[in-house]
């Protein structure tokens, strides 16, 4: 059974109420990790961990903070198979997807932003002579990062890296549902020498330990992506407290094919967008119009490679099919 625990500061350690949450395996039903349950004392406890580490984060150059990034890149890449394997238990998503797509993306995604650091260019505008109006883009402070479980690290670190490259510190709340590969980057933000305090992760449900950084006064920002019920939330209490936002509501997308389309073309990308990942991305289609002349013809493919696709253990090879 294994102990997750937050990263606040540089420390691993427990909820501060000692409570915790099972992690469940989704294909197999069993509980097979135990998660902190945190709440405001542990938020309010990563948030003075950042707010203790941003002045020399945030001071720090670019080119030093992009070394960081690269650090823990190639870390991600070293721990392929690790993560994948914790990707696929704890989502329920087949390993070749979590191998080949989730995993080396979370490595992109710190390699793409410590490159994008290093060319941030300032702006100066002159008026009629007079005046010389200039834009300098500097770091917040402490953001908070609240990702979801579909694509647990591909999405936590695609807001985690560029925080970090501009010179914030976080404070990371993923999805209890799935936070394995978050607690495996925690420990390898230790190992890659990120200052304690920068990237700190603190696990919990969102309706404690989510709403407890939405709240703080110390939370400068926060993206957010989930359903749109949390969303909504998140704006009515951070709103008025003027802190900036960056809301992903998620959503399903209807594919339409004209009669027109390459036919083959239009079928496989039908079947590859209505079910990678179980259909759970927000981009993937769940309403297909077809117009009228290959509608029959359409519809007969549609369903006989639906049903060529395999169902089975995520973690057996070529299975296309995991659990929801």
């Amino acid at each position: 059974m294994t102990k997750i625990q937050n990263l606040i500061g540089g420390r691993f350690s427990d909820a501060a109420s000692g409570h915790v949450l099972d992690n469940l395996n989704p294909a197999t039903g069993a509980v097979y990790s135990r998660v902190p349950d945190s709440g405001e004392e542990d938020a309010a406890a990563a948030v003075a961990a950042a707010q203790a580490a941003f002045p020399a984060w945030s001071r720090a150059k670019a080119s030093e903070r992009a070394q960081r990034l690269r650090s823990l890149a190639a870390l991600i890449d070293e721990n392929l198979d690790a993560l994948a394997k914790a990707e696929t238990t704890d989502t329920g998503k087949p390993l070749a997807l979590s191998t080949s797509i989730d995993i080396p993306r979370s490595a992109l995604n710190f390699r793409f932003f410590a490159d994008a650091i290093t060319q941030v260019a300032n702006e100066s505008h002159a008026t009629d002579d007079t005046a010389l109006n200039y834009t300098l883009r500097r770091p917040l402070g402490v953001v908070a990062c609240i990702s979801p479980w579909n694509l647990p690290l591909y999405l936590l670190s695609w807001k985690v890296a560029p925080a970090l490259a501009m010179g914030n510190c976080v404070v990371a709340k993923p999805s209890e549902l799935t936070p394995m590969t978050a607690y495996l980057l925690s420990k390898l933000s230790v190992k890659a020498s990120l200052p304690p305090g920068v990237l700190n992760i603190v696990h919990g449900t969102g309706a404690k330990a989510g709403a407890a950084l939405v709240r703080h006064p110390g939370i400068k920002a926060v993206s957010f992506t989930g359903s749109t019920r949390t969303g909504a939330e998140i704006t009515r209490v951070a709103s008025p407290l003027f802190k900036k936002l960056s809301l992903e509501m998620g959503g399903k997308n209807p594919n339409i094919v004209f009669a027109d389309a390459p036919f083959e073309e239009a079928l496989a990308t039908t079947l590859r967008s209505s079910f990678a990942n179980q259909g759970q991305i927000c981009l993937c289609g769940s309403r297909i119009y077809v117009e009228r002349p290959i509608y029959e013809k359409f519809k007969t493919g549609l369903i006989e490679r639906a049903r060529s696709l395999k169902i089975g253990d995520p973690l057996e090879a070529g299975t296309d099919q995991g659990a929801l």
